[in-house]
């Protein structure tokens, strides 16, 4: 054995046959002990969460079964040539595979945890899915920017002049594409509030439309006359913006007149009419019927009711249904409608 070791000796670099058993004993220790933790613990906590309404713990549990073998055989190297007399470009590059390994997986650990959170928080619909990618886009860029750097960092680079320079970029590259990372952040504000989503019934300013889609950069409405608006996300954050879809219930007021001539009897007739013809059509709730006031030719009656519903056509449709059977209603009572009128009273001189 001693001639052997003699004859090894040189090639050893200063280790010792003790070492390099010491060192395949923590290899092959470090692999048996990972084996199982994944086989044994990961196996028993993925048959647990099976059973929970947790989604969060499956995601984590799914997330470390999908590591690979590399990661359990790199880690158990790195611990196995601790204790070893290595050329410092030999330790360098197994402790840089070693970080490297660990750093990707906990960022894949990482992007996951995000996506999930972030489809929880904005749902998953056709927009939120495509700000989810684009928030996960850059989440990644972050994470392994931050890992690249640590990893270089560990392995003994001078990083600060690197951290300069990605300073520097990163201000050029913001100031270059201000206008268009402010729409890309205000479509990240337009889908996570959802003050209104594909399929809503806006009004801005003077544009009003259905959303017919939620981009990046802009929106596009469909107008009422067909023509499609393009509107950028920035200027939707910063306006008001009426929207008819989350309207649940829709207030109508209205009036009419009839002439001077009326009776005081049919006028005390009017309120009650007309309460009884809006009460007749569904989707409707009566709010009040009044004389209003003495107008130039007219008196004036005010009428208010709701309607159960933003559809705009089902509201026009009970309208017109009300108006006909006022229309039916005060011709049977012989009430004449009023409309614009002037007297002229010619006085003969004396």
């Amino acid at each position: 054995m001693d001639f052997i070791f003699a004859f090894i000796e040189p090639y050893l670099g200063g280790n010792t046959l003790q070492d390099l058993y010491v060192a395949l004993g923590i290899f092959v220790g470090a692999l048996i002990v990972l084996w199982v933790l994944k086989t044994q613990v990961l196996s028993r906590w993925a048959r647990y969460a099976a059973t929970t309404h947790w989604t969060i713990d499956t995601l984590i549990v799914d997330a470390l079964q999908g590591i690979g073998s590399s990661f359990y055989v790199f880690v158990s190297v790195y611990a196995a040539v601790q204790n070893l007399v290595l050329p410092v470009l030999v330790t360098r590059v197994i402790e840089g595979i070693a970080l490297f390994v660990v750093v990707y997986h906990i960022i894949r650990i990482m992007s996951a945890l995000v996506l999930y959170f972030l489809q929880r928080q904005m749902g998953r619909g056709k927009e939120e899915k495509n700000v989810s990618s684009v928030i996960t886009l850059f989440v990644n860029i972050t994470l392994w920017s931050v890992g690249l750097v640590l990893v270089l960092s560990n392995l003994g680079f001078d990083v600060t002049s690197l951290l300069a320079s990605l300073g520097v970029g990163g201000i050029a590259i913001s100031l270059a594409l201000q206008n268009v990372l402010r729409d890309i952040f205000s479509s990240f504000s337009i889908v996570i509030d959802k003050p209104f989503k594909e399929g809503d019934f806006i009004i801005v300013g003077d544009h009003m439309g259905v959303v017919k889609k939620i981009g990046l950069k802009t929106t596009r409405i469909e107008a009422l006359q067909g023509e499609e608006i393009i509107i950028s996300n920035n200027e939707l954050t910063t306006v008001r913006i009426q929207n008819f879809k989350q309207m649940h219930k829709r207030r109508i007021p209205f009036t009419l007149g009839v002439t001077y001539d009326t009776p005081v009897s049919k006028l005390k007739k009017i309120p009650g009419m007309v309460k009884k013809i809006i009460k007749a059509q569904d989707h409707t709730e009566f709010d009040r019927a009044h004389f209003k006031s003495f107008g130039d030719f007219s008196l004036n009656f005010e009428f208010v009711y709701y309607v159960d519903t933003n559809e705009y056509n089902m509201y026009m449709d009970i309208q017109q249904a009300i108006n006909l059977g006022i229309a039916e209603a005060f011709a049977k009572e012989k009430i004449a409608f009023a409309f614009p009128t002037q007297t002229v009273h010619v006085v003969q001189p004396a």
